[in-house]
Formats: structure tokens, C-alpha cells, sequence
């Protein structure tokens, strides 16, 4: 009988579609209650140039979480900043005082910057301590799982710095603890690839809490009175990881017996990470993160604390993403962040801002009329799109975080720039530096009205995203109308766009892709206007799937595709291409028939970051 409702109900369920089974999981979520808990501050948001941490990291992974129903605001926490008195538990008062000093900036970071921009560093490491501290407390008093999607800053020692690590979040929060009485013995398991030496050293001769560090090279010759160093070297495969924790933490949790374990989970073992040098699988972590849950909650019952720890590139933020979608809902996902999901985001943060500026609340980015909106009573207006002021877009870049972004690529001034209308349209470029002389971004468009009965869009007439101080390579390689490799920002940008969409009352984005690799990359999202266009596409598409983009596009643009009835090649003609925004264009699309089939970008051997 039971089997018989399940075969009858599958169906209905595979009907209720991607949103349904978002609801569904909240449902699930809401009636099985919480499992775990999150500490999250939109100040983690801090790029320093120089370090290379995404800064949105730590958003990105809530954004999922909420978008996809495994996570809910419910769970959510926010943190304050650690006070100097909590933080001096652990710290000396000499190192303390040198933190104003040039050279003790250069030995943490291992380059000089800006006062501004160390002192915002000091100021965000006080904030994500303070968020440990806040798991900590919900981790002993609900006996349950508590994330902070920050800290595991490990190499900070009692009185140094180092390896970008100012305050040793894990270490204050401990002694903390110790400070108000907390009397059962504390394991640390840290298995970001880097070594826990600072952890070890403010705990060198405290026999009640271990520290348990799996790494790929021991920093220094220190040691504790409880401690287990393990060093594998480059190279580490998920076999030789996996082994190494499976047959050390459970007879260290056995003999040590922690009433409270503190797990640092890094993803920079990870095979494509930034600075790691190992090989493990987006398997191998899960498998890895899953293990130290079973061993501290399944076999235990143990209060557990989870700190982001380190993780550097754009992916990194994937794992962690898993490694919590899991410990919500139980369930294996494979995290992606495309156009849909950053717009998503984009929303959500307008939604809280809008929602404290009706609340009263004061916000930083409140956007005024003034700043915004079309003045009807002006006789030449000079806002883009006859919507935004200079003002009114520089605060939705920021505040959408697309500047700390450009912040974290090293370009620490950026300048945005508005040329008057035209009959081209209106021109805004983006600098990264106050001289102008770095050009990151520039965007021509304008309203159209002409290319659909009934609709206005956003033509965008022009688009150019790119990075002066990178350099062609190997693996990403020079593609036709590319002067400079690409920025990274192709995604945010369009989301950007489509936020300005809805903003402006505007219908969707119209684009004219000048090469074919540009119309590829967006397949997944843009529509072609004319059937003609998307069969001719689809044509080259069958041709050229087997090869990767630059060299398809090449193969175009060098007169190598050639049509066999006519012995011509065949040439790229610069189809119009639509991104729906309003319900009535995306419905119009809908009847025509026309499906967001992912081809390009999401198939085919080739990745959208690659060539943006």
C-alpha cells in the first residue's frame, strides 16, 4: 500500500516544478525544526586587495541557502564585534598596541596597504570573532550545530600575526568560555589546508583543549601538551585525506573525550582552489565535512561550532554551500550561482534595504527619489536610462557588492563615470583608479520601444568588461574583440541589468551579440527575437558543439565554416537576442514556444568565468 502512494504521488511531485520543491523544502524544514544555526554579518563583505578571498562569500552561500529553501531568516543570527577585553584574553597588550605599526600590517598580510584599508581589516576579524563567539553560545545552549560563515583565523598566535590572520577568532572564543566557567575540555579539528599554528600556540600548555591539525606544511616548530600535527604534503589525493582523518580524529574525540568541538572547515584542500596545492573532489570535502559531523553529533551528541575558515577563487564558496545545504536538509546538492540566482540575490538585498527605510530604520544606501527617478519637469535629462543618477548607480553597485568585488581585484578606487545622452544612447564607465586611467567597465545602452510592439527594453547598444592586469593564457585565450582578458563580472553585471529592468518599469534587455561566442555564453538566458536567427544558431551549434568556444569562434571568423550547398563560409550576422524581464515578454516567449535550453555556457566544454 505504502509502495503504491509513493508511485502515485511521485509524479505529482515531479510536476510541482523548481519553486515547488523550494516550498516544499521550507515546509519540510519548518516541521522538522532546526538542526542548525547560522551567525552572519553583511560587515564579513570586507575586500582587501591583495588577499585573494571572495568577499561575497559568505552571502553567497546564504543566498542559496535561502533561495533554495534549506535555510530560513529564522535561522539566521547576527554577530557584534568582539570586545578588546574578550580579545585580550588571548592576545598580549605589546601585540595589541603594534597593530598600529606599518611593519606589523606587512607581516600579516605580507604587503603594505592603506591605513583604511588595514584598519577595515582589523575591524571585520573583530566581527567574525564576535560571530564564533555567538556559535559558541547557541552551539552549548541548544546542544545543536552552530555555523559561522566566517573566521577560522588559525594563524594568529598570542602576540603575531600572520598568513592574513590578525585575531584568532577560535582561540578568544575558547578562552572566553574558560573565562566564564565552562570547565569541559575542547577539541579544535582543523582541517583547512594551512596549519592551525596559532590556535597551537595560545593553547601550548592548556591541557584541556586539543588541537587537532591536518595540513599540508607545519609553520613552525611549536608544539602543545595537547595536540596532533599532521603534515601530507602537495598533492593529496581524497584517498590519502580521507584515510588520515578517519583513522586519527575518532580515537582523539575517544581518548580526549571534548564536551564542545570547534571544526574549521577550509575548502582550500579543494583540487581548483587559489592557493592550495592538493587535489580533493567536491566529493572528497563533503565526504570529509560529513565524517566530523557523524563523529561529533551522530555517534556524541556533542555541541559543534563550524567556522568558514579558508577557501580562495570564485568556487570556493560552492563547497561550504554544500557542506550546510547537507546539514540543513540531509540531502547531496550541487550548488551553482547563474544570472537567475545572482538577480535573486540582487533582490533580496533591495527587499531588506527597502524594508528597514519603510521601517524607519536609517540605512546606508537609501535611495532617494532624487537619486533614482526620472525628473519629468527637466528638459534634458542626463540620468542613465532616464532612471539613475551618478549617485544612484554608484550606490547600487555597492551595495549589491559589485565594487567590493572590483575592490578584491586589486583596483581600490573605483571611479564610475556618466557621459550625457546621445543618440547612441548614454555611456557609463567604470575606472579602476581615481585617474581614470584603468578601464574596467563601460555599458551604452538606451530605452527602445521599437523592436517589439508594446515593449520597452534596454538596448544595450555596447558592453565591455575587462581587466587591465591580467594576461592572456593558455587556458583562457584571446577571443575576437577581446583587447584585454575579461573582468569575472559578466554574470553580476546582466543580474545588475535586470534589477535596473524592474526598477525602471522596463520589459527585458535586447543585445546584439557580435561574435559567436558571445551569443553562446548567453544562450541560456537570452532569447532570439527571430526564429530564423535562433535555427541559424542552432545550426552552427550542431556543427561547432565538439569543439571548445575560442576555437569554434575562430573557426567562424577565419571563413572555416562552409556551407556545402553553396561552397561559401558562413558568417556570423549578429542576430537580436532578448533577455524577458516582465511577466508579459517572458509570457510571450512562452507561447511562441521558445525554451531556455542551456546550451553554451552550461554544456559543452567550455565554463561562462572562463571567458568573462
Amino acid at each position: 500500500m505504502r509502495r503504491a502512494a509513493r508511485q502515485m504521488w511521485r509524479p505529482r511531485l515531479s510536476r510541482l516544478g523548481e519553486l515547488g520543491r523550494r516550498a516544499l523544502r521550507r515546509v519540510q524544514s519548518t516541521l522538522r525544526g532546526r538542526r542548525s544555526h547560522i551567525v552572519y554579518h553583511r560587515g564579513y563583505e570586507v575586500p582587501i586587495p591583495g588577499i585573494p578571498l571572495d568577499p561575497l562569500r559568505a552571502q553567497r552561500v546564504v543566498a542559496y541557502l535561502l533561495d533554495e529553501g534549506f535555510l530560513q531568516l529564522r535561522d539566521l543570527t547576527t554577530p557584534i564585534p568582539a570586545s578588546l577585553d574578550n580579545i585580550s584574553l588571548v592576545h598580549t597588550p605589546e601585540y595589541l598596541e603594534r597593530l598600529d605599526r606599518p611593519d606589523t600590517m606587512t607581516s600579516v598580510l605580507g604587503f603594505s596597504t592603506s591605513t583604511d584599508a588595514w584598519q577595515r581589516w582589523i575591524d571585520v576579524q573583530r566581527l567574525m570573532t564576535g560571530g564564533t563567539i555567538q556559535a559558541t553560545r547557541l552551539a552549548l545552549k541548544t546542544g545543536c550545530v552552530a555555523v559561522n560563515l566566517g573566521g577560522g583565523l588559525h594563524h594568529a598566535g598570542p602576540d603575531r600575526g600572520a598568513g592574513f590572520c590578525v585575531i584568532n577568532d577560535v582561540a578568544v572564543a575558547v578562552a572566553r568560555l574558560q573565562y566564564r566557567g565552562f570547565r569541559e575540555r575542547v577539541l579544535v579539528v582543523d582541517l583547512d589546508i594551512h596549519d592551525g599554528n596559532g590556535t597551537r600556540a595560545a593553547f601550548s600548555e592548556d591541557s584541556s583543549v586539543h588541537t587537532f591539525s591536518v595540513h599540508n606544511e607545519t609553520w613552525d616548530d611549536s608544539s602543545a601538551v595537547q595536540d596532533t600535527q599532521i603534515a601530507l604534503g602537495a598533492d593529496v589525493t581524497d584517498e590519502d585525506y580521507l584515510g588520515v582523518i578517519e583513522k586519527e580524529l575518532p580515537a582523539i574525540i575517544t581518548r580526549f573525550r571534548p564536551g564542545l568541538i570547534i571544526y574549521v572547515a577550509g575548502v582550500d584542500p579543494a583540487h581548483d582552489d587559489g592557493l592550495g596545492d592538493w587535489r580533493i573532489s567536491e566529493q572528497g570535502l563533503l565526504t570529509r565535512d560529513r565524517l566530523v559531523y557523524r563523529l561529533a553529533r551522530e555517534e556524541r551528541q556533542l555541541p559543534l561550532v563550524v567556522v568558514l575558515g579558508g577557501g580562495y577563487g570564485d568556487h570556493a564558496w560552492r563547497y561550504s554551500a554544500r557542506f550546510f545545504a547537507w546539514l540543513f536538509s540531509g540531502r547531496e546538492v550541487n550548488p551553482r550561482e547563474d544570472i537567475d540566482a545572482i538577480v535573486r540575490r540582487f533582490r533580496r538585498i533591495e527587499s531588506e534595504e527597502s524594508g528597514r527605510a519603510q521601517g524607519g530604520e536609517e540605512s546606508d544606501w537609501k535611495l532617494s527619489q532624487d537619486d533614482l527617478m526620472l525628473d519629468l519637469g527637466r528638459t534634458v535629462d542626463t540620468r542613465l536610462f532616464g532612471h539613475y543618477t551618478k549617485h544612484g548607480l554608484e550606490l547600487q553597485l555597492e551595495r549589491l557588492g559589485i565594487l567590493n568585488q572590483i575592490r578584491a581585484r586589486g583596483f581600490t578606487s573605483p571611479t564610475l563615470v556618466l557621459d550625457s545622452i546621445s543618440e547612441l544612447g548614454q555611456t557609463a564607465r567604470l575606472f579602476g583608479d581615481a585617474d581614470r586611467t584603468e578601464l574596467l567597465m563601460e555599458l551604452r545602452a538606451r530605452r527602445d520601444r521599437t523592436a517589439l510592439p508594446d515593449m520597452e527594453l534596454l538596448y544595450v547598444e555596447w558592453l565591455l568588461l575587462q581587466n587591465p592586469r591580467r594576461d592572456f593564457t593558455v587556458a583562457r585565450p584571446r577571443l575576437p574583440g577581446q583587447g584585454m582578458p575579461g573582468l569575472g563580472l559578466l554574470r553580476e553585471v546582466v543580474a545588475l541589468l535586470v534589477v535596473v529592468c524592474e526598477q525602471a518599469g522596463l520589459d527585458g534587455i535586447m543585445f546584439v551579440p557580435a561574435h559567436y561566442y558571445m551569443a553562446a555564453l548567453g544562450r541560456r538566458h537570452l532569447r532570439f527575437i527571430r526564429a530564423e536567427d535562433s535555427a541559424i544558431y542552432e545550426a552552427m551549434r550542431a556543427v561547432l558543439g565538439d569543439l571548445d568556444l575560442a576555437t569554434a569562434t575562430q573557426a567562424i571568423e577565419s571563413g572555416r565554416l562552409i556551407n556545402p550547398d553553396t561552397g561559401q563560409p558562413v558568417l556570423w550576422h549578429t542576430p537580436k537576442m532578448i533577455l524577458p524581464v516582465s511577466r508579459r515578454l517572458a509570457s510571450l516567449y512562452k507561447e511562441k514556444g521558445e525554451t531556455a535550453k542551456a546550451s553554451g555556457a552550461a554544456e559543452g566544454p567550455y565554463r561562462l568565468s572562463d571567458y568573462v
